[in-house]
């Protein structure tokens, strides 16, 4: 094991801020394992510092004068990351006009680290594999097997035996990664640390912006680490700079620092519920769309019960009624108009016009109150389609960006490989 001062030592040359047993029991295996050529999983939530562990491995290696390339997976369409990663011949694709190296090939001697493994795509998953097993890669577009070595540590915000369980993650690969666990620890079990981040972070930003230093008195510091902090370091970071810049009082007391942490309504549930272990996060994206489309779907049920309930008071599914809710029909791609005919002023058109589950309609001569709920019933349970929903969310949020999936994937609060997914699964132009 190593010494206090050898840890603190680390800790000041990667600019690592606390003293948490956690934080230094992770430091300590980092340090242990960098010498070796052993492949490293390094695992925690988003924001909690993992990038800095693999910059400390790659330091303290035999291969500290190679290069150090650092790839986030879950950035890289899966259209493109073979080639990103092994490189490609000319011609091999459209748009290849020249060949191109890949990491592999470029870190030759090196380290690599691939951050947000487990958005890797199943088969990258296998050339990465090959690569880690028999230093080989085969270029897109080539049939020549080429040689690299090259040291690979890994990174995941997501419970790979969870992705393994459900076929989105390669279980060898999953062994032949996970040879040195290393876990690092959310900002929440960390106690002093978050005064200590604090404390820095606004001094950094006082001297940035050209102000006194901000100053937490007792209760405030006490709220500080009561606070679960989803975004880990990269939150705590975000709210040191607000205040420094916003606040004229320079001594912030609880009050005042309520104001800038988020509310629980706010708050994304499945990142607060994370507890000591690694946050199983794999579907948090999924499950922020399906939030979306139910907190949606309650309101368009909502409003299709009232504008059933008035046209049946009124005696009819008037022009009056329908442009009272016309964002029931936003997404009708056909034109509607909802202009009264005088041809339809009959003695028709003092009835209710209901439409049965199969599209046909009736007056409300063949329907009493009953029938009316139990419509509005079976209405329900055809529409709890999530699926359609989602689908319906994500052809939305294409239009709106003209089908740029960057901008759409952050509207929905997604990462572009989930979108992208998305598109392949429901089949979008």
């Amino acid at each position: 094991m190593f010494s206090a001062s050898e840890i603190q030592s680390i800790k000041q040359r990667f600019g690592i801020i606390g003293n948490s047993p956690l934080l230094n029991h992770a430091i300590s295996v980092a340090m242990q394992a960098a010498p070796t050529e052993m492949t490293v999983l390094i695992t925690g939530e988003s924001g909690s510092g993992k990038e800095s562990f693999s910059k400390i491995i790659h330091s303290l290696s035999t291969r500290k004068h190679g290069k150090f390339i650092a790839i986030n997976c879950g950035a890289i369409p899966e259209g493109t990351i073979d080639s990103e990663l092994f490189g490609h011949e000319k011609g091999s694709f459209t748009g290849a006009h020249e060949a191109r190296k890949g990491y592999f090939e470029v870190t030759d001697g090196g380290s690599i680290f691939l951050d947000e493994i487990g958005e890797m795509p199943l088969g990258t998953q296998a050339r990465l594999l090959r690569v880690l097993e028999n230093g080989e890669f085969i270029k897109v577009g080539s049939s020549k097997v080429q040689k690299t070595n090259v040291r690979v540590i890994a990174a995941t915000n997501v419970n790979l035996i969870r992705a393994v369980e459900k076929g989105k993650f390669r279980e060898d690969l999953y062994y032949r990664l996970n040879t040195v666990p290393i876990f690092v620890p959310p900002l929440r079990e960390r106690g002093e640390d978050m005064v200590l981040l604090f404390r820095k972070f606004t001094s950094d930003f006082s001297e940035k912006y050209g102000v006194k230093p901000i100053s937490l008195d007792e209760d405030a510091r006490k709220l500080l680490m009561r606070f679960p902090f989803p975004g880990n370091i990269r939150q705590l970071k975000n709210i040191a700079e607000q205040i420094s810049l916003l606040e004229q009082e320079r001594d912030i007391d609880a009050a005042t620092l309520t104001r800038y942490l988020p509310t629980d309504q706010n708050r994304l549930p499945a990142i607060s519920a994370g507890s000591g272990n690694t946050a199983d996060q794999a579907d948090f994206s999924e499950r922020e769309i399906l939030y979306k489309v139910l907190f949606d779907m309650k309101k368009d049920m909502n409003e299709l019960k009232k504008l059933v309930l008035e046209s049946y008071q009124s005696g009819g599914l008037n022009s009056t009624i329908i442009n009272k809710h016309q964002d029931l029909f936003e997404d009708i791609e056909s034109p509607v108009s909802f202009e009264d005919k005088n041809h339809q002023e009959t003695h028709s058109s003092n009835l209710p016009l209901v439409l049965d589950s199969k599209g046909n309609s009736e007056t409300s001569e063949d329907y009493d109150d009953d029938n009316i709920e139990d419509i509005i019933h079976e209405e329900d349970d055809n529409s709890l389609s999530l699926e359609k929903k989602e689908k319906e969310m994500i052809i939305r949020a294409l239009r709106k960006h003209n089908n740029k999936r960057k901008y759409a994937a952050s509207d929905l609060g997604i990462s572009e490989r989930t979108l992208y997914r998305k598109i392949k699964q429901y089949d979008i132009d």
